[in-house]
This record gives structure tokens, sequence and C-alpha cells, in this order.
């Protein structure tokens, strides 16, 4: 179980980001963050995660969410990350092992191993000595999926991981995460492709500042907790 207590964010200019969030949550399959732009979703999930300053506690399993550190993955918006760092494929999916050897070990035959394994998983084959910077948006997405895979994370959180992806490299993510959450893991996703909600998420929250609903997609994803998301009162995509 996942524990949200009065989860806030304030910004140091005063705005809040974020208002009082308490959620407790049974996890399973992959949970959809849906909203509208400057809703919160980035600011819930970096507040979850403690990468910035929050009121509230966050418990997962029963402990503090900075105990699991190592067994949780997080995978920025694109945008937030610098393609002309001058690493591999391989090297950047290495990366992944790195929680588990700790800084003052280096990857070895068995964690190359396992990078080799995740990128075949991801379709990557054949690229593992380019650069990230030479690869088109879905291929480097999947890089950062296979950096997740070698992690073996429990929790993982993704930022629009399907903004600039091709369709194909959107099919293979979607189902890869698919079959993480069938192993066990908890899987968090910000989206904003209204019209693939039902399709990809076992249960959605609904965030707009604070949370508007959270449940399984099948019962809370409605057009009444749509328009208070998105304080729109007549779209064709809430109907």
């Amino acid at each position: 179980m996942l524990e949200i207590q009065n989860l806030s964010v304030t910004y140091s200019n005063g705005v809040e980001a974020l208002s009082e969030v308490n959620l407790q949550m049974d996890l399973g399959g992959i949970c959809g963050i849906i909203g509208p732009n400057g809703g919160g979703k980035t600011t819930f999930v970096k507040g979850v995660l403690g990468i910035v300053p929050v009121k509230g506690k966050v418990r997962f399993r029963g402990k503090p969410i900075k105990y699991w550190a190592k067994k949780t993955a997080y995978v920025e918006q694109k945008k937030d990350l610098d393609l002309d760092f001058p690493i591999s494929v391989l090297n950047c999916v290495l990366l992944g092992t790195y929680p588990k050897l700790g800084f003052f070990k280096r990857p070895g035959a068995t964690e190359k191993t396992a990078a080799k394994k995740a990128i075949e998983q991801v379709g990557l084959v054949g690229l593992e000595d380019r650069q990230i910077g030479e690869l088109s948006g879905g291929q480097f997405q999947r890089v950062l999926i296979a950096r997740t895979i070698v992690q073996d994370a429990d929790l993982i959180f993704l930022d629009e991981p399907f903004v600039g992806v091709d369709v194909n490299s959107e099919d293979i993510i979607i189902n890869l995460l698919k079959q993480l959450a069938k192993e066990g893991r908890a899987i968090f996703m910000v989206h904003h492709d209204l019209s693939k909600v039902r399709r990809y998420f076992e249960e959605v929250i609904l965030i707009n500042k604070t949370v508007i609903a959270y449940g399984e997609t099948l019962t809370v994803y409605n057009k009444e907790n749509l328009k208070k998301t998105f304080e729109v009162l007549d779209n064709p995509l809430f109907n």
C-alpha cells in the first residue's frame, strides 16, 4: 500500500501547487495521473518522491518513501533530460544498476548481461554503442524503460513518457509496463492523451491542485469527474 497524508507543495514565491492530498492506494496495474496543464501532476510525483520540499507524509509498505529509494525509478519528461550528454545506450541502461552496486563499484559481467537483456526487451538490439543524442524520441524513451528494468524497481514513476514518441515505441513501452505491473511493480504515469486512458490504466488519479478523484478507471473516469478536474463544462472527450 502507498499512503499519502496531507501532502502539500508550496513554491518559493508562495504559490500553492498542491494542496492536502490524502490517498490510500492498494497498488496493482498501472495508475494514470490525469489533469490539466499546470494542475500539479508533475508536482504530485515530485512531492511523493521528495524531490521538492513538501508538507505531509508518504509511506510505502509501511515505511517512509525514502526507505525505498534504491527500489524507486523515476523517468522525467524528456525535455528535462540532457540528450547531449556523451553516453551510449548500453552505459545509459547500466546506470540502472548503480543503486544496488553503490557509488564505489562498477558494473561487471552480470550487470552488463542484464543491461543487454533489457535492451533486447525494448527492441533496441544493435544500438548498444549508439550515443543517446543520436536516437529518435521513441528509441530514447525505450532506453529509459530498459534502465528501469535493470534497476528492478518496485515503484516506477513516469512523467509524460509518450510525448514525441512514435506509435511503435508507444506500443512497445505500454506492453512492457503492463508486464512489469503483472510482475508486481507499482507503476504511476503522468499522461495527457485522454482517449487512451481506459485502455492503458487500471486505476487513475484525477488531479487539479488537489486530488479530485481516485479509483478504478471504470468507476471514476467519468464525465462528472472530468468536468470537475478540467473545469470545462462542454467537451466531447468528456461525454
